[in-house]
């Protein structure tokens, strides 16, 4: 069994690639969500109300999740 010490790893996926690559991608998901079908942006636009609002809930879940757990 070699040692695991010895052994490198290779970088991959998203988080390997550098800035520049991982921009290019993330903007082309972007404009791909908003024109699916042309003349309707089918990606959502949140406003800062919105967004709160749902953050909380995420986080209400989250939180009522780990207690069912914690709790048995």
């Amino acid at each position: 069994m070699p040692d695991v010490d010895a052994v490198k790893k290779k970088k991959r996926g998203f988080g390997s690639m550098d800035k520049e690559k991982q921009r290019k991608i993330a903007s082309a998901g972007g404009k791909a969500a908003h024109m699916l079908r042309p003349g309707k942006k089918l990606g959502h636009e949140w406003t800062p109300e919105e967004a709160y609002y749902y953050g909380l809930k995420g986080a209400e879940a989250t939180r009522k999740k780990w207690e069912e757990r914690r709790n048995g």
